[in-house]
């Protein structure tokens, strides 16, 4: 990965954003700042970056609430949440408010920059062309256009919730385990995020089942993963997610 990426570093502490802008900019990273959400959302409107570093503790806007102001902007921006806790809930409200992942204080430096690579990787692979469509009941996934609809009406998907439907779609019937289905869409690097596959199955449920407590396309093999189904299909559907 020889090119230079744009990487805008929001957190409230001068001193944590200096000493990231010299490591991460010594790191191959073109490397801008923001002191709260506010100003995040300002630079952005006025100069698009490839990747932002987001503090999910800050004073006024919260780090969440800014996540998702910039995920509405672009959804093309790559954005990595620090968190301070090492929470489910925390990893949760940071996925479901738009964040491609988190890391937790204290890390290192090394840890951040593979994730941020890792995170560049999945946002600048380019699909196969000859996919094609994918068509399960009223569902269909056009993998070239990423482009979702149901009965004809289409759905928005953010590019991981379109990754994880995509994956899933090429291995209709396969069951897919957890760490599978985690390396796959989330890179080598992963395998154990549970919370990841639990935040992403579930929104994607709410966007493409009549009922997400019932559903019929996106079905949990408890304990062990998930496989998509076709309702046209005569086997039975499952539960919801364990």
């Amino acid at each position: 990965m020889n090119d230079v990426y744009k990487l805008l570093i929001v957190d409230d502490e001068p001193a944590l954003r200096k000493a990231l802008r010299t490591s991460l900019s010594a790191g191959g990273f073109d490397v801008a700042e923001a002191r709260n959400g506010d100003e995040a959302l300002a630079v952005l409107r006025n100069s698009p970056v490839d990747l932002v570093l987001l503090d999910i503790n800050m004073p006024g806007m919260s780090g969440i609430d800014a996540c998702r102001r910039i995920r509405s902007l672009s959804a093309q921006t790559g954005i990595v949440m620090v968190t301070v806790r090492d929470t489910e809930e925390d990893k949760v409200q940071a996925l479901e408010a738009g964040a491609d992942d988190f890391i937790t204080k204290p890390y290192r430096l090394r840890e951040l920059i593979a994730r941020l690579r890792a995170v560049l990787r999945r946002l600048t692979a380019q699909p196969s062309a000859t996919e094609g469509i994918f068509r399960a009941g009223s569902l269909e996934v056009d993998r070239e256009r990423h482009r979702v609809t149901k009965d004809g009406i289409e759905i928005h998907l953010s590019p991981k919730e379109f990754e994880l439907l995509a994956f899933l779609c090429k291995h209709p019937g396969t069951l897919m385990t957890h760490s599978r289905l985690l390396q796959a869409v989330w890179g080598s690097e992963y395998g154990g995020e549970l919370e990841y596959l639990r935040s992403y199955i579930r929104m994607l449920r709410k966007k493409i089942e009549a009922d997400p407590s019932q559903p019929e396309y996106i079905l949990t093999e408890p304990w062990v993963g998930y496989r998509f189904r076709n309702p046209s299909d005569s086997a039975p559907a499952s539960t919801q997610d364990e």
